[in-house]
């Protein structure tokens, strides 16, 4: 009999994947952590920025690489075919997330635009400028991504890989030429 039908209960094993990959699982609660984190470091980076050109092109890099990293993260746990909803589906809830941090910014008289600070009035072209950004970042990193994987997985550079019977890109093992 297999393992997972037991013959007593005391031999269930649930095994709880660690906090960061229980949250990579779930889209909503990963791109409003996303847009939150992105609101607040570009916040920061205004208020307390000096005005270097290298520090904002470090930050603005180190904002980046989160943002896809965080894509990255959340995409990885499904497989490919279903990157072309998630990922603009991740790119709307990361705005949604960031803009709610920016109405907060905006009450508080925290958030910049440009050399002054912004106003309500702002906020609706400030929300369309970041869904731009957001939505064309984040799928154009999906495609480069998914195009690499199907690349590697194609040319055969994985070896012997197991099939994964949710993702019908990844060939079986006996599918092999010569096999």
């Amino acid at each position: 009999m297999p393992s997972f039908f037991p013959r007593n209960t005391i031999e269930w094993r649930l095994e709880e994947p660690p906090a960061f990959r229980r949250l990579s699982l779930s889209l909503l609660e990963m791109a409003l952590l996303t847009g939150v984190a992105l609101r607040a470091i570009r916040a920061l980076t205004f208020i307390l920025g000096r005005a270097s050109w290298l520090y904002y092109g470090l930050l603005f890099t180190l904002g980046t690489l989160f943002l896809i990293g965080m894509t990255t993260a959340h995409l990885a746990n499904f497989p490919v075919r279903t990157w072309s909803w998630r990922a603009p589906l991740f790119a709307l809830l990361e705005v949604v997330g960031e803009m709610s941090t920016s109405l907060l910014l905006i009450a508080l008289g925290y958030e910049p635009e440009g050399t002054a600070r912004a106003e309500f009035h702002d906020w609706p072209s400030m929300t369309l400028r970041a869904l731009q950004q957001s939505e064309l970042s984040i799928c154009l990193w999906a495609l480069l991504l998914a195009g690499a994987i199907i690349a590697v997985r194609r040319s055969g550079m994985l070896g012997s890989v197991d099939a994964d019977p949710l993702d019908p890109d990844l060939p079986a093992p006996h599918a092999k030429a010569g096999g």
